[in-house]
């Protein structure tokens, strides 16, 4: 499903995947350079929170972040992202499915974030974890997506809509 004009956020995982297995570093740097040029024509970006927990390691990633993408993070210290917050925390904490743990977990990390930034400003979430009806232990993103009307794709589904080819 193409969404015209959409601006995609993305989840730490995207990078972190993309880094350890399909797109390392040595194997595509077209990849990265075009994440860059995508975020400085404002079609992607991802959030501060994400940022955080991406520069926690220390690695090749870590520092592409901090020198190519660091103006890409978008900060998440708006009155209309944390409002969006509180309400996926509600929800989340509503939901008897998940344990205590997943819903703590959520709390402290930077996926609600993520959404609450998406519902905010209309962008399209961008991760590598599917939907689970039945998970207990965590609280997949695409999950709240869909209980947010969050549009919610993968990498593979961003580069096509976007029309990324690697020659």
């Amino acid at each position: 499903m193409v969404i015209e004009n959409a601006v995609y956020i993305l989840d730490a995982d995207v990078f972190i995947r993309a880094a350890r297995d399909y797109y390392a570093f040595d194997i595509n740097p077209q990849f990265w350079e075009k994440l860059v040029l995508l975020a400085e024509a404002g079609r992607i970006a991802s959030v501060d929170k994400v940022k955080l927990e991406l520069d926690r390691g220390n690695d090749a990633l870590k520092q592409w972040v901090n020198q190519r993408f660091s103006k890409a993070f978008k900060s998440c210290d708006d009155e209309e992202v944390t409002t969006a917050f509180a309400d996926t925390m509600k929800w989340v904490n509503a939901q008897q499915q998940f344990a205590i743990a997943a819903k703590s977990d959520y709390a402290s990390k930077a996926d609600g974030w993520l959404v609450a930034y998406a519902k905010a400003k209309d962008c399209v979430i961008v991760t590598q974890e599917k939907y689970a009806r039945e998970v207990r232990n965590r609280v997949p993103i695409p999950n709240i997506c869909k209980a947010f009307d969050v549009t919610c794709v993968d990498t593979f589904e961003m580069l096509r809509n976007l029309g990324v080819v690697f020659l």
